[in-house]
């Protein structure tokens, strides 16, 4: 019984967020992406943060009246992850499959997806936004049971798996607090939704990007100084500035152009058609955003304080690989565009990532 309920789990979390995002009042608003057919700009439905709240109060009132354990997901993840990668794989097939070739072969339209943009009822549900607040909030839901796990079964607490835990509440709270701003990045504006997307925030998001936990929620506290717990916790808010620093600076600039962001006044490199924003965050490397979302990884995995467990570094071997692939894509698709303007820019902003070194 206990193998069959650990499969179906992420299914019935995923309905029941599912159904949390239909009932629960939404803000509607514009986004930045062109339907590809109509070219109007596409309608969201927004209210990520209070279904991720909803769901952790679910979570918590299962476990308070002994319904579900709260260590529940902790004890269940190996079955939970087998039933996530079938729902994933079941999901990205149905979606591809729904919809005409792009005229490459069928792996690479399996991998990236056919189409850039699926809705129902224009934006009643979005795949994206469900897509991204499934993985979101799966995700939270599983370091919260991780973390219950730790607290009930090891004596000796280690204060880094807390931070661990902490540091990945925090990026599941960002994002969907700050949801609607994730409308003007890469992934709404130049990704399609296959096997890529899909299977990612399906499977591999709510389970894989907790695999630090995985690995060392059993472990005692390896008794590593305070300060250090604290530089690492002080890294992740150093990343954090950056990513979510760069995307606001970007927002900003994308709805309101001449709005300045902070103090920082924009400066603009156009060519009558398109306009780049060349200072700031933006004039300091093309994707200083990706350098943060790799230096939050990266302090996830020292907060371990179990550095040489090497499972724990699979998680911001990751984010290198794919802020690497994402970067040479990106920069692809913007010289397809800006043309002449992106040589401008790239000659102006010669850093890729990291400033002054890459």
């Amino acid at each position: 019984m206990k193998l069959f309920l650990g499969l179906i789990t992420p299914l019935v979390a995923y309905m029941v967020i599912t159904l949390l995002h239909i009932l629960i009042p939404v803000k509607k608003i514009k986004g930045y992406v062109k339907n590809e057919i109509t070219g109007e700009v596409m309608n969201y439905r927004v209210n990520g943060k209070f279904v991720l709240m909803a769901s952790i109060l679910i979570w918590f009132l299962l476990g308070f009246f002994d319904l579900v354990p709260y260590i529940w997901l902790y004890e269940t993840r190996w079955l939970g992850l087998v039933g996530a990668v079938v729902i994933g794989l079941a999901y990205s097939l149905n979606i591809v499959l729904g919809h005409p070739s792009t005229g490459k072969s069928f792996f690479a339209d399996f991998w990236f997806g056919r189409v850039k943009d699926s809705q129902l009822k224009d934006g009643f549900v979005d795949a994206k936004m469900w897509l991204y607040l499934i993985g979101a909030v799966m995700l939270q839901l599983n370091v919260l049971s991780f973390a219950a796990y730790h607290i009930l079964n090891v004596g000796n607490i280690n204060p880094g798996f807390i931070l661990g835990c902490a540091m990945l509440t925090w990026f599941c709270f960002d994002y969907l607090i700050f949801e609607k701003i994730h409308l003007w990045t890469y992934d709404f504006i130049a990704e399609r939704v296959g096997f890529k997307l899909g299977f990612g925030c399906l499977a591999f998001y709510p389970y894989f990007y907790s695999v630090s936990l995985w690995f060392t929620a059993h472990l005692p506290n390896p008794g590593r100084p305070a300060w250090l717990t604290t530089i690492f916790g002080a890294l992740f808010i150093f990343g954090w500035v950056f990513t979510r620093g760069a995307n606001m600076q970007k927002y900003f600039f994308k709805t309101a152009p001449g709005r300045k962001f902070l103090w920082i006044e924009p400066e603009v490199l156009s060519d009558g058609k398109y306009s780049l924003l060349a200072n700031g965050y933006w004039g300091a490397s093309r994707h200083i955003n990706y350098l943060g979302e790799i230096i939050q990884a990266l302090a996830v995995a020292l907060a371990s304080g179990y550095i040489g467990i090497w499972m724990v570094w699979l998680y911001p071997a990751y984010y290198i690989g794919l802020m690497l692939s994402r970067q040479a894509d990106d920069d692809k698709v913007c010289r397809a565009k800006y043309g002449e303007l992106w040589d401008q820019y790239t000659e102006k902003v010669k850093y890729k990532i990291i400033p002054f070194i890459y």
